[in-house]
C-alpha cells in the first residue's frame, strides 16, 4: 500500500534504579521498520511497579514486554483502540490472577502504565496509574495524563488505579493530532516528582540529542533528591505522512491498468477464458492457470477512472482487505503464478450461482433458509472480528455452491477501521451499497456501524423467508429521515402464514429504522432466528374493543344507558 511510510520519530529513553537497590521501572520502544509502521503505529510503552506489591518488578516488566509482543499481534485491519484495549485487559487480567496468590490487597502483580501509540497523523494515548505523558508543542508544555492517585498525608499517596489491581480495568483513552517538530515526553514519578513542570519544559527545548536529554534528566532528579526508581522516554516527530497529492498519485499509480481483455488473451501467465461481468466500475474475468491447472477470477479496475487516485486507493485496497479475512465462508483472495504487472488481483473461482439467482427458483423451506442464513451472518460476523464492515452485503454479492455453502464476496465498499486511522491527503471513495438494502444510516451520510451490516443481513433473511423486500420494498426510494420514519413493519407472517410470530418479531428488530433498536450483535439476531425468544413469545395486548368486539359494544350501550336513566332520574 502507498501508505506504508511517512511517520518519522526519533526516539531515547533511558532508565536507573535511582537510590533504591531495585529499578522496578520498565520501558519500551518499537518502531517497526516494515508495513505496521502505517498499519500499526509506533508504540512507546512505560509501567512503574507499585513498590508495595511483592511483584511489582515484574509487573511492570510483564506489562511492557506483554504489550509490545501482542499489539503488533492484532490484525492490522483493527482500530489502534480495539487492540490496545484488548491486549491490556488480557493483561490485566492475566496480572489480577498472578496477584490472587497474595493475601492482602494492592499486594501481587500491580503496576502503573502509560502507553503512546503513534499512527499516521495520530497520538493514541492509554493510561492507567500515575506514570505521565507529557508534550512540548511551539513553546508550550503541557500534560496530557492526569495521575490515578490520592494523597494521603504531606509525603504518602495511594493508587486508585492501576494494571493488576482489579479484574476490571478503567483505562483512560485520548487521541490527539501529531504536528512537526513536536516533542513527547514520558517519565516515571521519579522524574517528575521531583521536577517542576518549567524545568522538565527547559530540558526539551532545543535540537539536542535526545538520548543525552533523557541523561541529563534522570541527573536532574536525582540531583534534586529523588528517592525512587527513574525512568523517562523521549519522541521527536520528524516526519509525518504524505500530504503531497501528486506524489500520493505516483505511487498509486506504479502498477498500470491493464489492457482491454478479451477472450484468450494472457496476462502475467494467465489465459482469460471469458468475461464474468462488466460494469462502470470493475470488470470480472475467468482467468486459467495452466502450471497449478486452476480457474481464478480475476478483477480489473475500470479505464474510465484511471486518473482517481481515490477510486484507485479503493480498488488496491479490496485485495489488501480479502486477504486479511481467513474464513471459509468469506472468498479467498490468492496468488497468481507471477508477480503482477498491471493492477488487478485473484481471487477463487467459485462454481454455483448467486443467492439472488438460487432464489429466483423458489423460495427455500423455513429451516433451510435459516441454516443457509446462519452461514452467511457467521461470514459477515468473521469480518466484523477483524473491525471490518462489509457495508453491502445483497444477494448478489453472496455465492450459493453446489453443496448449498455460501460465500460472501466484494470488498469494494468495506470499511476498515484500522485504515480509516490513517491520514491521507486523497478524498477517499465512500461507495454506497445498493439502496434496497442499505441501512437508513448510510443513505442519511451518517456513521455506519456493525448494525448497519446487520439491517442488511435482515432484509436478506426476510426475503429468503417471504420472497418479498421488507417495507413494501419501499427501502430503496426513501432519502430523509422523514420518509424511513413514515414505512410500517409488515410482519413476514402476511406473506408466509408457516412463520412464526417469534421469528417475525427478530426480524422485525433487526430491521428497526434507528439503529439503536436493533440488535447488539449479529450472533444475537441469529439465535433469536433459531430459537423462541420468550420475550417474542407473550401474546400482544390488544383493547377489548379489538378482542371482543361485541362484548365491548354491550358493555357500553349498558353504561350510557345507566347514564340516562340516573341523568333522567333526578
Amino acid at each position: 500500500m502507498y501508505f506504508d511510510d511517512g511517520l518519522k520519530l526519533d526516539v531515547a529513553q533511558h532508565s536507573r534504579a535511582g537510590v533504591k537497590p531495585v529499578n522496578e521501572d520498565s520501558i519500551g520502544i518499537r518502531v517497526p521498520d516494515d508495513h505496521q509502521l502505517a498499519t500499526k503505529g509506533a508504540v512507546v510503552v512505560i509501567a512503574d511497579g507499585v513498590s508495595a506489591a511483592e511483584a511489582g518488578k515484574e509487573a511492570a516488566e510483564s506489562c511492557v514486554t506483554g504489550f509490545l509482543n501482542d499489539y503488533y499481534s492484532t490484525p492490522d485491519t483493527w482500530s489502534v483502540k480495539r487492540s490496545a484495549q484488548q491486549v491490556l485487559n488480557a493483561l490485566n487480567r492475566w496480572l489480577y490472577a498472578q496477584g490472587q496468590s497474595y493475601n492482602a490487597a494492592e499486594k501481587g502483580y500491580v503496576s502503573t502504565l502509560s502507553v503512546a501509540v503513534f499512527k499516521s497523523r495520530t497520538l493514541h494515548i492509554f493510561h492507567v496509574g500515575d506514570t505521565r505523558v507529557y508534550r512540548l508543542r511551539q513553546g508550550i508544555f503541557e500534560q496530557l495524563t492526569r495521575d490515578h492517585a490520592r494523597q494521603i498525608g504531606r509525603k504518602q499517596t495511594y493508587l486508585t488505579r492501576a494494571m493488576g489491581l482489579d479484574i476490571s480495568l478503567d483505562v483512560d483513552y485520548r487521541a490527539i493530532d501529531i504536528e512537526l517538530g513536536d516533542v513527547y515526553l514520558l517519565s516515571s514519578d521519579g522524574v517528575h516528582d521531583s521536577l517542576t513542570a518549567s524545568e522538565l519544559q527547559a530540558a526539551l527545548e532545543g535540537d539536542a540529542d535526545l538520548g543525552l536529554i533523557a541523561e541529563s534528566l534522570l541527573d536532574s532528579a536525582l540531583a534534586a533528591d529523588s528517592r525512587d526508581n527513574l525512568s523517562c522516554q523521549l519522541v521527536r516527530v520528524t516526519g509525518l505522512p504524505l500530504e503531497d497529492t501528486q506524489e500520493v498519485y505516483r505511487r498509486l499509480t506504479e502498477l498500470p491498468f491493464p489492457p482491454p481483455l478479451t477472450e484468450g488473451a494472457v496476462i502475467d501467465g494467465l489465459v482469460v477464458v471469458e468475461e464474468l461481468h462488466a460494469s462502470t466500475r470493475s470488470q470480472l474475468y475467468k482467468v486459467y492457470d495452466a502450471n497449478a491447472d486452476r480457474h481464478y477470477v480475476m478483477k480489473t479496475p475500470s479505464a474510465n477512472y484511471e486518473d482517481d487516485p481515490a477510486y484507485i486507493e479503493r480498488f488496491i485496497l479490496e485485495s489488501w482487505i480479502g486477504r486479511r479475512i481467513d474464513h471459509a465462508g468469506v472468498v479467498k483472495i490468492v496468488d497468481g503464478p507471477q508477480a503482477p504487472r498491471s493492477l488487478y488481483y485473484l481471487s477463487e473461482y467459485l462454481e454455483g450461482k448467486t443467492l439472488g439467482r438460487w432464489l429466483e427458483t423458489g423460495r427455500p423451506a423455513i429451516n433451510d433458509a435459516i441454516d443457509m442464513f446462519e452461514s452467511i451472518a457467521k461470514a459477515v460476523l468473521a469480518m466484523h472480528r477483524r473491525d471490518t464492515l462489509h457495508q453491502d452485503i445483497k444477494p448478489d454479492n453472496i455465492m450459493v455452491l453446489p453443496d448449498d455453502s455460501i460465500k460472501v464476496i466484494d470488498f469494494g465498499a468495506c470499511y476498515v477501521a484500522g485504515v480509516a486511522e490513517i491520514v491521507t491527503p486523497i478524498e477517499r471513495d465512500v461507495v454506497l451499497g445498493t439502496a434496497q438494502y442499505s441501512a437508513p444510516e448510510h443513505v442519511l451520510g451518517r456513521k455506519p456501524g456493525a448494525r448497519s451490516d446487520q439491517f442488511s443481513l435482515a432484509v436478506i433473511a426476510f426475503e429468503m423467508l417471504t420472497g418479498k423486500l421488507p417495507y413494501e420494498g419501499r427501502l430503496e426510494s426513501c432519502r430523509s429521515s422523514t420518509a424511513f420514519n413514515r414505512l410500517n413493519y409488515i410482519s413476514a407472517c402476511k406473506y408466509n402464514s408457516l412463520i412464526p410470530v417469534w421469528m417475525d418479531k427478530a426480524l422485525q428488530k433487526a430491521l428497526s429504522i434507528s439503529p439503536e433498536l436493533r440488535y447488539n450483535d449479529i450472533a444475537e439476531f441469529v439465535h433469536d432466528l433459531k430459537h423462541p425468544n420468550p420475550a417474542f413469545c407473550q401474546p400482544e395486548y390488544q383493547p377489548l374493543v379489538r378482542r371482543h368486539p361485541l362484548r365491548f359494544w354491550q358493555g357500553l350501550s349498558f353504561v350510557l344507558a345507566l347514564a340516562l336513566f340516573w341523568s333522567l332520574s333526578r
